[in-house]
């Protein structure tokens, strides 16, 4: 368990390690390229030790340093594993990879924890056996663990049947290069979260391959061929500075990230202009960004389909905001490493925030922040409940959080950085 410290104006520059979803995109392309490519400052965590270590079961050479990864990439060759791959509860991973793991010949088995075990993955099974893929929930469930009896893509036309997770699409699209006829993708239903599949679109065309995109993300044609190797920079992850920025909205000052920048391709940039709107100042300082407050917040109504990662952040900042901020069409959220649509309604009501809870959105009636009392935190084991709920302690004693630990998922020294607010 820790306690968090409250602190007066604040005035801090830091930066954040480099994106987790950056990262395992440009990975899987560069372990699929033709030729060896280095990715610089890759966010190294338990999310991306999972993605290498099953990318080395698969028989790709990579080896990792600090800073910088070096993938020897297989062309698109990729080897059945001899064992199940285990995933944990890296779910961006696990959909990755069985798409990853069907362009093999033979048995292949993906795994999970606990909580992945729960978690849905059955519309992009559905879209992988349009294009001749053997692929099971071996529980029957639509969830891990997943066989398959891999023998490549057929390719051609396939459905994703559920567009609400950008995993699938993102996972569908990283591997279409590779099937034996052009691939085709239609999509049906909502598209939520399309700045993740922009982004995946963004490294695909960085390393060689421009896919064509109907305007509303509905339809996809990818063209055949194979990744081309490249040295590749990752910018800092958008999700994890949203802590810091946020940490001056709520404590007053200004705090800067420096290595997130204002022309990111991750979609979590635009929670900034967001907190813009709620009272605070922002200027680009180099190739970063920082945020200050000095007067009020004011809440907000917002859509918040396309950032559910900063979706708990913003909840904790509308809580020291003056009136009522409305945070809708999450109800994606309840599908995350814990169902974090309840879990931060229960968590802000432990220290006396008032949130009325909806099946796709939540209601925060901000005070200004007063009234808030300490209380132990529950994180549910979900990295981004730990950060998030962090951001309440800058301003209220007595706020204590435990299981502090699984930040290790996507930050593995947050509470380092953290520290240096105060």
């Amino acid at each position: 368990m820790i306690e968090i410290q409250p602190v007066s104006e604040l005035a801090a520059t830091v930066s954040v390690p480099g994106s987790k979803s950056i990262t395992q995109r440009a990975l899987i392309a560069a372990a699929l390229a033709a030729g060896r490519s280095t990715l610089i400052e890759p966010l190294v965590s338990e999310d991306t030790d999972y993605s290498s270590a099953a990318l080395r079961a698969m028989g790709v050479s990579l080896t990792t340093e600090p800073d910088r990864w070096t993938i020897d990439g297989t062309g698109g060759a990729i080897c059945a594993p001899g064992q199940p791959v285990f995933l944990g509860n890296n779910g961006t991973a696990t959909r990755f990879l069985t798409s990853v793991a069907a362009l093999a010949q033979g048995e292949c088995i993906i795994d999970g924890d606990e909580r992945m075990r729960q978690r849905p993955i059955a519309p992009l099974l559905e879209a992988l056996r349009g294009w001749g893929v053997a692929v099971e929930s071996m529980q029957g469930n639509g969830c891990p663990p997943l066989r398959l009896q891999a023998n490549g893509l057929s390719g051609g036309r396939t459905v994703l049947p559920e567009g609400r997770s950008s995993q699938y699409l993102s996972s569908l699209l990283l591997v279409a290069p590779f099937a034996r006829e052009q691939a085709e993708l239609e999509v049906q239903g909502e598209i939520l979260s399309k700045p993740y599949v922009a982004m995946t679109l963004s490294v695909m065309a960085d390393f060689g391959i421009a896919v064509e995109v109907a305007p509303d993300f509905s339809f996809f044609r990818v063209p055949q061929g194979v990744y081309r190797a490249r040295d590749y920079r990752i910018e800092g992850d958008a999700s994890n500075a949203s802590y810091f920025w946020a940490a001056a909205a709520i404590a007053g000052g200004r705090v800067t990230v420096t290595n997130v920048p204002v022309l990111s391709i991750q979609g979590d940039i635009m929670l900034v202009p967001l907190l813009g709107r709620m009272g605070c100042t922002v200027t680009q300082t180099g190739n970063g960004i920082t945020l200050e407050r000095s007067g009020g917040l004011e809440g907000v109504s917002v859509d918040m389909g396309n950032m559910p990662d900063v979706v708990p952040t913003l909840a904790v900042v509308a809580a020291f905001a003056e009136g009522e901020t409305e945070i809708s069409n999450i109800a994606h959220l309840r599908i995350k490493e814990c169902d974090r649509l309840h879990a931060v309604v229960t968590e802000l009501g432990k220290i006396g925030v008032r949130v009325d809870e909806y099946p796709d959105k939540m209601v925060v009636h901000g005070r200004g922040g007063r009234g808030l009392r300490g209380a132990e935190i529950e994180t549910y084991n979900d990295h981004r409940m730990a950060m998030s709920m962090a951001l309440a302690g800058l301003r209220v004693p007595g706020v204590r959080i435990t299981g502090e630990t699984c930040v290790k998922k996507s930050f593995p020294d947050f509470w380092q950085r953290f520290a240096l607010l105060h």
